[in-house]
């Protein structure tokens, strides 16, 4: 039988094992976005898309509702990881 802190050992190296797997898709979506920013830059289309952030984290919040994850939680989340985005177009697009 376990003890309370061999568990908690376990927990947090779940914890760390989904951490891992969280930046290797973040680094994957980063390289879409620059992707998305070459075909941004040559059609003169501008980083911030109000539309579309809206619509993407309507997207999240539903997939999280589906998974048993925390809405609020997944629209947090997500609008910051938009912003950063925005800002990293930005940058990148030099405006």
């Amino acid at each position: 039988m376990s003890t309370d802190r061999e568990f908690l050992t376990e927990a947090r190296a779940d914890i760390d094992a989904i951490d891992a797997e969280l930046v290797k898709l973040l680094a994957k979506r980063v390289a879409v976005v620059d992707r998305v920013i070459a075909i941004k830059a040559e059609q003169g289309i501008p980083a911030l898309l109000p539309e579309r952030v809206e619509e993407v984290v309507a997207h999240a919040r539903q997939e999280a509702e589906a998974n048993g994850a925390p809405p609020d939680l997944a629209e947090i989340l997500y609008r910051a990881l938009i912003a950063w985005t925005v800002e990293y177009e930005e940058r990148t697009l030099g405006r």
